[in-house]
C-alpha cells in the first residue's frame, strides 16, 4: 500500500465542534487511514490510500456538508522541499493565471519556464510587440493621409532601430510589471529558468532535480507552424518571434499565410514603407470567417497597395542574392515572386515536444496540441493543459482564463467547465474586424432560425463626421427570442463596440430593449443600436437620433 496525505485549507468552521463535525464525516469511510482537523488552523490532515479513495472523493465528503468548502490545498506530500501543490510547465499568462489563482486558495505554486522569457508569447513576441507596432505604422499612415479636405501633411521614417527600440522598451516594462512584479512578494509562488519535463503523474523533472505536486499543469503555448516548403528553411524566413526585432524595414516582403496574424503584419508593415504580397492558400483571406467579412477587409487593404493571391500553391523557395524567389501557382497558373524578406504565419502547433507526455500516456492530436475536456483536463485526471498549447482558442485572455480554471478544479479537486459561449474575438487591422457569437453559416447548422441586420458604416453619423465610413456592423438575433445570437463587425475601432454585445448576449438582452437604451449621438457605439434598427425599419428614413 502507498499512502499519501492530503492537507486542505476549510472554510466555515466558527468552533472546535465544527472540527469534529467534519472529521466525524470519515467515520468508518473506507481508504481513509487517519484525518486531523483543526478549527483555529481552518486545516485538515487527511491520510488516505488513493487505491480506495480517490483526493476528489474526500474534498466532496467536506463540501458535502453544505456548511464547510475546501478552499485549497497546502501540501499533498509530506516531507522534504520540492513539494507544490501545483508545478506549472510554461511561463505565460496560463502559468501566471493559474499560479496565483493556486496562491488564493491556499497553495503552492511552482512555474517552470524555458524558451520565452517570463510572459511568453503575448507579451515578448505576440500581442504587445505587435499592437504597438501596429500602432506606429498607423500614427505614420495617418499623418499622411489625414482624409480632410484642407490639410496637407507628411510623415516620414528617420530612424527605424528607434521604432523597435521603443517597442523593446515596452515589452520589457511590462513584462516586469505585469509579470515578475506580481509574484514577487508572493511566498506561496515560485518562479524556475528551466526545461520541465514529466517523469511521473506526480512527478516532474527540471534539469535534474525532481519536483513534486499533487497536480500538474502544462501550459507550454504554440508557436509557428512551417509548411514543408522545399528551399524554405535554407533560403531563410522570419515568424513573429523575428520579425519584430528587424532593425532595417524589409524593402519588399511576402506574407505566407491568410490569418490574423499575416493580414496585421501585412497592414503594419506595409504602412511603414514596405512593398506587401499575402499568399493564402486557401478561396479568401480569414477562411473561417464568411466571405463578405474577408473580401470587405481586402478590398481596403488592396487600396493601401497590398498585394492579395488566394487559390495559391507555394512549390519552391531559394535565394536569389538578397532576395528570396517563391515559384508558386495562382488559380492554377505558375508564376515567381520577388522579395527581400519572407514572413511565414501559416498556423500554429503546439509546444508539447520533450514534455514526457509518452512516460504517462498522455497523446497529442493535430499539430501537437493537448486534448483536454471542459474542465481542462488531459486523459490523465491529475494532468491539466490550458493555453495555446490545447489549440482551442489562442487568445491571451482565453489562456489566462483557462489557467485560472485549471488552477480551481485542480486544488478544490472540482470539474467546473470552461464556457466560450460568449468569446469577443479582435483583428487589428484597420479597419478592425471583430466578432462574437455565431455567423449566419454556424446558426443555420445548429438549425436556429435567425435575422440579420447589417448596417454599412456610411449610416453612422460619427463616421460621417470622421470622413471614414469603412465597413459595416451585421447583427444576427433569433427570431423566437429577440435575442441576439452574433455580430460580425468590419469598423475603424471597431472592437470597441464588443462588450455591450458580449453583455446582450450573456443576459439575454433583447433586440427590442437595447433598441430602446440610450447611445449618446455622434460615438460609434450609437452604430449598435442604428445597426438593432435595421431588424425592422429603413435608418435612412430616420431623422437624427430617431428610433
Amino acid at each position: 500500500m502507498t499512502e499519501q496525505t492530503l492537507q486542505l485549507s476549510i472554510s466555515g468552521m466558527t468552533c472546535e465542534g465544527c472540527a469534529e463535525t467534519i472529521a466525524s464525516q470519515f467515520k468508518g469511510k473506507e481508504g481513509v487511514l487517519d484525518k486531523t482537523v483543526s478549527y483555529p488552523g481552518e486545516k485538515a490532515k487527511i491520510t488516505y490510500d488513493p487505491e480506495k479513495v480517490t483526493k476528489k472523493e474526500i474534498i466532496d465528503t467536506i463540501n458535502a456538508t453544505g456548511h464547510y468548502q475546501v478552499t485549497g490545498e497546502t501540501g499533498a506530500y509530506e516531507g522534504g522541499k520540492n513539494q507544490y501543490s501545483l508545478v506549472i510547465i510554461g511561463g505565460g499568462s496560463t502559468a501566471f493565471a493559474a499560479a496565483i489563482k493556486a496562491s488564493e486558495l491556499g497553495g503552492t505554486a511552482l512555474i517552470i519556464n524555458k524558451g520565452l522569457p517570463t510572459g511568453g508569447t503575448c507579451v515578448n513576441v505576440g500581442c504587445v510587440p505587435s499592437k504597438t507596432l501596429i500602432r506606429t505604422a498607423e500614427a505614420h499612415y495617418r499623418a499622411k493621409n489625414p482624409g480632410f479636405e484642407g490639410i496637407e501633411t507628411q510623415s516620414r521614417i528617420t530612424d527605424f532601430k528607434k521604432i523597435i527600440d521603443q517597442k523593446r522598451s515596452l515589452v520589457a516594462d511590462l513584462r516586469q510589471q505585469k509579470y515578475i512584479d506580481v509574484i514577487k512578494d508572493d511566498p506561496n509562488i515560485t518562479l524556475l529558468e528551466g526545461r520541465g519535463k514529466i517523469i511521473g503523474e506526480h512527478t516532474v523533472e527540471v534539469d535534474g532535480e525532481t519536483c513534486h505536486a499533487d497536480n500538474i499543469l502544462i501550459a507550454t503555448g504554440a508557436t509557428t507552424f512551417v509548411p514543408d516548403v522545399p528551399g524554405l528553411k535554407e533560403a531563410g524566413y522570419l515568424t513573429n518571434e523575428s520579425a519584430y526585432e528587424l532593425e532595417e524595414l524589409p524593402e519588399t516582403l511576402i506574407v505566407f499565410g491568410g490569418g490574423y496574424i499575416a493580414l496585421e503584419n501585412a497592414q503594419m508593415f506595409a504602412r511603414l514603407g514596405s512593398k506587401v504580397t499575402i499568399v493564402q492558400r486557401s478561396a479568401h483571406v480569414l477562411s473561417d470567417q464568411p466571405e463578405e467579412l474577408a473580401q470587405g477587409l481586402v478590398g481596403y487593404l488592396e487600396d493601401e497597395g497590398i498585394t492579395v493571391l488566394t487559390n495559391t500553391d507555394i512549390q519552391q523557395v531559394f535565394p536569389a542574392g538578397d532576395e528570396k524567389i517563391v515559384k508558386l501557382t495562382v488559380d492554377g497558373e505558375e508564376t515567381t515572386l520577388r522579395a527581400t524578406h519572407l514572413l511565414v504565419t501559416t498556423g500554429r502547433q503546439g509546444n508539447t515536444k520533450n514534455l514526457g507526455l509518452e512516460q504517462v500516456g498522455i497523446d497529442t492530436a493535430g499539430r501537437g496540441y493537448l486534448p483536454v475536456d471542459e474542465t481542462m483536463r488531459t486523459s490523465v485526471p491529475n494532468i491539466f493543459a490550458a493555453g495555446d498549447v490545447t489549440g482551442k482558442y489562442q487568445f491571451v485572455y482565453t489562456a489566462a482564463y483557462e489557467g485560472n480554471l485549471a488552477a480551481e478544479n485542480a486544488l478544490r479537486g472540482s470539474s467546473r467547465k470552461a464556457d466560450y459561449s460568449v468569446l469577443p474575438w479582435v483583428i487589428f487591422t484597420d479597419p478592425q474586424v471583430a466578432g462574437i457569437g455565431m455567423d449566419e453559416k454556424q446558426a443555420e447548422e445548429a438549425g436556429i432560425e435567425y435575422d440579420t441586420a447589417k448596417l454599412s458604416l456610411d449610416n453612422v453619423p460619427r463616421s460621417i463626421a470622421a470622413r471614414d465610413t469603412r465597413g459595416f456592423i451585421k447583427l444576427i438575433r433569433s427570431r423566437e427570442t429577440d435575442q441576439l445570437i452574433g455580430a460580425r463587425i468590419l469598423a475603424p475601432e471597431g472592437s470597441e463596440l464588443l462588450m455591450e454585445l458580449a453583455l446582450a448576449m450573456r443576459h439575454g438582452v433583447t433586440v427590442k430593449s437595447l433598441i430602446s437604451e440610450f447611445h449618446p449621438y455622434l460615438t460609434l457605439s450609437e452604430g449598435i443600436k442604428l445597426a438593432a434598427l435595421t431588424f425592422d425599419k429603413d435608418v435612412k428614413k430616420l431623422s437624427c437620433c430617431a428610433v
